[in-house]
């Protein structure tokens, strides 16, 4: 179970699916389940037989971390399906860090690296971002890039701009809400997932209650133990953008790639050294046509997602980050991976994947 001791899916919606499964509604949209995927895999993969129309692509998951002798960093590589929403300044100004003019947001992937010329400077509880290319990044949503809206797929314009407000949600109520952050369950973006995808059920439910390699909630949702370590103010910066194109069967699939920067200090009173958690997220979610597909109103179906964290722990999962500081680092062993730097989002998620290979944790070059 989770901190509050309850499951993470609402009893009246599993019901709900199991009445709607056991009915069989001859020629109803299908449910997105695992199973209904890896049917559709293995079709395509054989020569001569078509896919079934009415299938989703199975949810790729893969996993990974890195450490660091210094600058511990822990990297969880991995793919699955959910859904999003649009939410503007979850958190204020403030931050500090200096770095000169704020950035414009990511329209694009970048060239290269931001420089390192800073990154001798010490963060501080006044300047938690100072030293790091963070310092000249956006306040919660106000980093993420909005692509225009466009009819697309099954859905017009409106409809689009709904989409993809609704998607920006999910990452504020995932990866900024206070209560999240500060270990809480995350209901609201919990509620944007399409509860008929039966395998994303059974991973949320398995992810609270009993976190694992393959069931670890800090894949899709930001998370510390508050008796361990506290935000430092109410500022997370982040930089990132959404796209979106149509998908399968007309729908509008919206892809999410942001990297957050989480400034922490121990809980004890008095703490006053500052470490920085850098989470990384490629999320993919499909806006389905409900003519085709079973989905909740106002929800979307999980595709995949792949998450790069560096000083969040490199150990068994808890289902919270685990930053690691000064004299922690400085014995951390290294980890067998290639060195990554959490700020580069110049290279796609799925090179880092690709180079990271089959290490559980490679080296941060800074925090």
């Amino acid at each position: 179970m989770g901190r509050d001791g309850e499951s993470s899916i609402p009893d009246e919606e599993w019901e709900r699916f199991l009445r709607e499964a056991e009915a069989g509604i001859e020629d109803a949209p299908e449910e997105p389940s695992a199973r209904a995927r890896m049917v559709a895999r293995r079709l395509r993969e054989e020569a001569g037989r078509p896919e079934p129309w009415r299938s989703h692509r199975p949810a790729r998951r893969r996993g990974r971390g890195w450490y660091v002798i210094g600058l511990p960093a822990a990297a969880a590589l991995l793919a699955v399906a959910l859904y999003p929403g649009p939410v503007a300044g979850w958190f204020g100004g403030g931050g500090g860090g200096g770095g000169g003019a704020p950035l414009a947001v990511e329209s694009e992937r970048p060239g290269q690296a931001p420089p390192t010329e800073a990154a001798a400077l010490r963060p501080t509880v006044e300047q938690p971002f100072r030293g790091s290319p963070a310092a000249r990044w956006g306040d919660g949503t106000a980093g993420i890039g909005m692509p225009s809206a466009r009819a697309t797929g099954w859905m017009d314009k409106e409809q689009v701009a709904q989409a993809l407000g609704k998607s920006r949600d999910f990452l504020a109520a995932s990866g900024l809400e206070p209560g999240v952050l500060r270990g809480e369950r995350p209901r609201k973006a919990i509620a944007l997932i399409n509860p008929h995808q039966r395998d994303v059920r059974d991973y949320l439910a398995a992810a609270f209650r009993e976190p694992g390699r393959e069931n670890d909630p800090l894949l899709l949702f930001s998370r510390f133990d508050e008796e361990e370590v506290r935000l430092v103010g109410d500022v997370v910066r982040t930089r990132g953008r959404i796209t979106y194109r149509e998908g399968e069967r007309g729908a509008v699939e919206v892809t999410a790639d942001v990297t957050y920067v989480y400034p922490v200090v121990r809980a004890a009173a008095g703490s006053d050294e500052v470490a920085r958690t850098i989470v990384r997220r490629e999320i993919v979610m499909s806006w389905d046509d409900p003519a085709k597909v079973v989905v909740e109103p106002g929800t979307f179906s999980l595709v995949s997602y792949k998450a790069d964290t560096t000083n969040g722990g490199c150990g068994t999962p808890t289902g919270y980050f685990t930053p690691g500081f000064g004299a922690e680092r400085a014995t951390t062993r290294p980890g067998d991976g290639p060195e990554v730097d959490p700020y580069d989002r110049s290279t796609s998620m799925e090179t880092r994947m690709r180079e990271a290979g089959d290490a559980e944790c490679g080296t941060a070059t800074r925090s």
